[in-house]
């Protein structure tokens, strides 16, 4: 009876394992390029993100909602005193074309203009933020083309000063991730949006000085 057993396992078995074998590397196969599918989707820069913009505060009057860059927001309203990101993280820009005063904003309401520290209520073009999740890391320069001291960052900032005792980043590398730099501690004053590559000279990131008090990494949670 136990050889019986033994060679009944024995048969029984290649039956049992050519067919379930294909069906589960079927069934195995279909589950990756789903998870491989869902995966691209939600990190397609342009699946998901969304915001609406309003041209009066708490989210009244006029609106328009917009899922993609656009360099030329004053063809659908002509001031913006509230906003809501429905999803993604956005700079908005001061003027058309994506100058002026830039403002970084992620998830969430913002009923005036104040809430994303405006300096007024002319928003005329934004642009999705991309690499807002994962690993960040930023190396600021003391000097013009990578020179003089250098710090290496990872996690947020919120006083450059006391960190590095300089008031004055001159050049910066952003190695992973999206950061923003402010011009004062506390992330306060103007804003000015760091995407990954490199920058020579502070006026490559749009600033007219060198000054920055505080830095931060952009997530899209």
């Amino acid at each position: 009876m136990d050889r019986v057993g033994k060679v009944g396992r024995q048969t029984d078995r290649p039956v049992f394992s050519s067919q379930n074998s294909s069906n589960n590397i079927k069934y195995e196969l279909y589950i990756i390029q789903y998870i491989w599918l869902v995966y691209n989707f939600h990190r397609t820069p342009f699946a998901l993100q969304q915001i609406v913009f309003y041209e009066d505060r708490n989210f009244q009057g006029r609106y328009y909602e917009c899922n993609s860059d656009c360099p030329e927001l004053n063809t659908h309203f002509s001031h913006c005193n509230s906003v809501r990101v429905e999803s993604g993280a956005w700079v908005l820009y001061e003027r058309p074309n994506y100058l002026g005063y830039q403002y970084i904003l992620t998830r969430g309401e913002y009923p005036d203009y104040q809430r994303w520290m405006g300096y007024n209520d002319s928003i005329r073009s934004c642009m999705i933020i991309k690499n807002t999740s994962g690993v960040f890391r930023i190396r600021v320069y003391e000097r013009p083309d990578f020179g003089g001291q250098m710090l290496e960052c990872t996690e947020d900032l919120n006083n450059l000063p006391d960190r590095w005792n300089l008031r004055e980043v001159h050049s910066a590398q952003v190695l992973d991730g999206a950061w923003v730099l402010y011009e004062l501690p506390s992330y306060r004053g103007r804003q000015y949006l760091l995407q990954r590559g490199e920058y020579r000279r502070f006026n490559e990131w749009a600033a007219m000085n060198p000054n920055v008090g505080s830095f931060r990494r952009v997530h899209d949670f």
